[in-house]
């Protein structure tokens, strides 16, 4: 395929263009790695490297953006997956379309599987064990994506992955301190334990781990692609251990599974042209909304930084989650994104914000209707090849590790979606979003997401972005849309910033460390807002095509993430 030299010589020079963004939010924002091959933004040095090698080697952002989700389902294992899914938004030579890969209910799946028995909300049934999995579709997504756009034969984009897993990679201090938090809870399966939790403890941050039969299965995708995980000897194995601890997954789910190709949610903001993810993911429909709202408001022509345009952001956010309520699979959303963008839609709930008064979140009805907590451990990948072609991927298991249950023999971890869907109506889930009955369980259904893959365009100039923290990826997103075209933002400045945040209910504006000046907090107060201060609020990657033809990339310092490009293009061989 090629030569260990020349693989060699690739990996180091994709190590010498990485740029770790390390500077805080607060402080001076350093500018975005600029280059003219290619660039990549991911969670994770090591898979950045993975994304970098492909386009290195003449691959595409199709190529890239697999062989770097790759990477991340061996050095990120909190989010990066072969047992979870996700959306993609990709603009390819001029045109866009979408991928979903989301996870979908077993066919065991019931609508009270969730429940107690006085009718609540379980969360230990949700959250821990195979009950809490869905039907993993990154192994079919991811081979599809590539199938269609890719450029590179298949075996050559899961190599970077195959050697990180075989070969071993460096554990990171996300890593090791995120496997220290979890600790307790993935020990309850020995399964898991015994790869991820060695003598009892995690591996310590800076030591070199590998995965061998992570490796050996990565080795069969390549040669086989997806029916070597999603059928035979490997699905005998998920429901084997699905069984073990009282799960509903069976072979037969991951043999039946398919993603689908889907139009993308489109809308015009600022003299941009947007593309993001429609449903099953809420993501799309919150940023257009909102952006509808904004220009009906006048919101751009406001001070930047002054309580006004921050009053009006609240409000069509607290406007645009309570609409999300109605939301669903496809299949039996109560509403449509052509409901609630179309004109009349947005006027009306333009017209119901009052300027100088915050509403209260309990009078802003919802479409059809009323919102769970949505996990944040969701990873996001933006990729723009020599070509000007962009992929958007967001993937995720849901919570950190997923379910917690590695399957044995083949060391991928089991995701948790399941608690994604309103398992009781009307109660919040782990990200505090409270759902409608439209997101119930049900068999082969798709479960509402907030993931937001996003790409805009202007003339030649291309953005691709996207986040994750749960509930947060629409708002973060949009911040930093905002900010790089009405305010002018450089790119790496943009994903800098402070932010704030809300989501209808709970009835309050999260705020990042200096996100609001106090004079400007103050006003808010008196305008009737609640404000809580907190730590973080999503972790967007992104990357950039500029008017001039360079590209940049800038990954978030919250993540902490890395941003990496291909200084020259083509690159000599």
């Amino acid at each position: 395929m090629r030569n260990g030299t020349r693989t060699l010589h690739v990996l180091a020079a994709a190590a010498a263009a990485i740029m770790l963004t390390a500077s805080t939010a607060g402080a001076a924002f350093p500018r975005a790695v600029r280059g003219k091959g290619g660039a990549v933004a991911s969670a994770n040095a090591q898979a950045t490297a993975a994304g970098i090698e492909i386009l290195t080697h003449g691959g595409n952002a199709a190529d890239a953006v697999v062989a770097t989700a790759l990477a991340l389902a061996v050095v990120h294992p909190q989010a990066g997956n072969l047992g979870g899914g996700g959306f993609a938004v990709i603009r390819f030579k001029g045109r866009t379309t979408t991928l979903d890969f989301r996870e979908t209910a077993p066919a065991g799946a019931s609508h009270n599987m969730f429940l107690d028995k006085n009718g609540h909300a379980d969360s230990e049934k949700s959250l821990n064990g195979p009950l809490a999995a869905g039907v993993p579709g990154s192994p079919e997504g991811l081979y599809e994506l590539q199938r269609r756009y890719g450029s590179l034969p298949w075996p050559a984009v899961v190599q970077p992955a195959l050697r990180l897993a075989r070969d071993g990679f460096v554990v990171s201090e996300r890593l090791s301190s995120d496997l220290e938090r979890e600790s307790e809870r993935l020990q309850r399966y020995p399964e898991t334990a015994a790869i991820w939790l060695p003598d009892g403890k995690p591996p310590a941050a800076g030591t070199t781990m590998r995965l061998p039969q992570l490796a050996a299965l990565l080795g069969s995708y390549a040669e086989e692609g997806p029916k070597a995980i999603m059928s035979g000897p490997a699905a005998a194995a998920v429901e084997v251990i699905s069984r073990r601890y009282g799960g509903v997954l069976r072979a037969h789910d991951l043999k039946a599974y398919r993603s689908i190709w889907r139009e993308p949610v489109t809308f015009k903001a600022f003299g941009w042209r947007v593309a993001s993810m429609g449903l099953p993911s809420s993501g799309g429909i919150i940023l257009a909304e909102t952006t509808g709202i904004l220009g009906k408001v006048g919101w751009a022509d406001l001070p930047r930084f002054g309580a006004p345009r921050r009053h009006l952001l609240v409000e069509a956010w607290r406007r645009a989650f309570a609409d999300r309520f109605g939301l669903g699979d496809p299949g039996f959303s109560l509403a449509r994104a052509a409901d609630l963008l179309a004109p009349s839609w947005i006027a009306d709930r333009a017209g119901s914000i009052d300027p100088r008064k915050a509403t209260r979140s309990q009078e802003v009805r919802p479409w059809a209707g009323g919102m769970p907590h949505e996990h944040r451990q969701t990873t996001h990948i933006a990729v723009v090849d020599a070509f000007g072609n962009v992929v958007s991927l967001t993937t995720t298991l849901n919570g950190a590790f997923g379910c917690g249950v590695v399957v044995p023999g083949l060391g991928y971890l089991l995701n948790n979606e399941m608690d994604d869907f309103t398992t009781a109506a009307g109660q919040p889930n782990t990200y505090g979003l409270i759902q409608g009955e439209a997101n119930s369980v049900g068999p082969g259904k798709r479960m509402l997401s907030s993931m937001s893959p996003t790409v805009l365009w202007s003339g030649n100039q291309v953005l691709a972005l996207g986040a994750a923290g749960g509930s947060h990826i629409p708002t973060a997103t949009l911040q930093v849309i905002l900010n790089v075209i009405v305010d002018g933002d450089e790119l790496q400045a943009a994903v800098d910033r402070p932010r704030i945040h809300n989501q209808w209910l709970p009835d309050r504006i999260d705020a990042e460390l200096d996100a609001l000046a106090p004079e400007t907090a103050g006003a808010l107060r008196r305008m009737g807002h609640r404000i809580e201060t907190v730590e973080s609020l999503g972790r967007v990657n992104a990357v950039v095509l500029n008017l001039d033809g360079t590209v940049a990339a800038a990954a978030d310092p919250r993540g902490p993430g890395a941003a990496a490009v291909v200084r020259k293009w083509p690159a000599s061989e």
